[in-house]
């Protein structure tokens, strides 16, 4: 698979924080202690990195992460699943923005029993449907991060394909008569492999990160609660996002893979060093 580009630049880093703690462009500058001209000009892009630190402390962002980023410094290392992971990223189009966005959906199966489950299913789950069947697997679950357009706009297809039980967060809105819902905290098993359901909502009520062991590596398939270099966007639910990130997936081991809605494959381990929003 060519190599996946990081879901946010760093000046959308600042925009999704700024949002999220509610600050003006006014109010940034003055916290910040640059002009307001300075701002805007990072804000849309120029990469002035004297401004990026200033600006990244009253954001409460980690101003090496941020200016790593802006000097594209940093990729994640793609960890190396020999069998039972298999990762689709499709192209979304995306109305308000008139923008075709790249999205991930995600296969897990147990390579004795060969009983698979689905994570999500993109703009397009064709690949993964030839996949399933090339390989001779046994579809047991469809899992949803979240019910937003561009993560089960194949829903209805893959459903009807594979027969499989859909399952989402019963905070989550529910995608199609017929899904079934979980509470917090649920577990699955799926031969070898065990599945626990972690509510980590704020960019959408039910956002759910699946916790997965059993595989080459620990796995966290968090949708669009965190992406390497960033984590997802709410302007109103944005400290509770943040807070679900950090109690609840910076918490898994440190070589746990974090399989985010968009951009590459990341670690714990990764973000911690690298994430502005959560670099130590």
């Amino acid at each position: 698979m060519p190599r996946i580009p990081l879901e946010d630049d760093f000046n959308d880093v600042i925009n999704k924080a700024q949002r999220g703690l509610k600050l003006s462009d006014e109010q940034l500058a003055e916290k910040a202690g640059v002009s307001l001209e300075e701002l805007l000009a990072v804000k849309h892009g120029a990469p002035v990195i004297e401004t990026i630190r200033r600006v990244a402390r009253p954001l409460r962002l980690s101003p090496r992460a941020l200016e790593a980023l802006a000097k594209k410094a940093w990729y994640p290392e793609q960890p190396d699943f020999p069998h039972g992971f298999a990762m689709f990223n499709t192209y979304f189009p995306h109305k308000k923005i008139s923008l075709d966005i790249r999205v991930n959906s995600y296969l897990v199966w147990d390579g004795r029993t060969r009983v698979a489950a689905v994570f999500d299913t993109g703009a397009n789950c064709s690949r993964m449907m030839d996949f399933i069947t090339t390989e001779k697997l046994v579809m047991l679950y469809v899992f949803l991060t979240h019910t937003h357009d561009d993560h089960i706009a194949d829903l209805d297809r893959l459903a009807c394909f594979s027969k499989a039980t859909v399952w989402a967060s019963e905070r989550e809105p529910a995608p199609f008569h017929g899904s079934l819902r979980f509470k917090e905290n649920a577990t699955f098993t799926m031969g070898s492999l065990t599945i626990k359901a972690l509510l980590t909502s704020g960019h959408s009520p039910g956002q759910t990160t699946y916790f997965i062991t059993g595989l080459s590596w620990p796995l966290a398939i968090v949708g669009d609660s965190l992406f390497a270099s960033s984590m997802g966007g709410s302007e109103d639910h944005y400290q509770e996002q943040y807070d679900n990130d950090r109690q609840k997936i910076f918490t898994l081991p440190r070589d746990t893979v974090l399989a985010p809605g968009h951009g590459p494959l990341t670690t714990v381990a990764q973000e911690l060093k690298h994430n502005p929003f959560f670099a130590q």
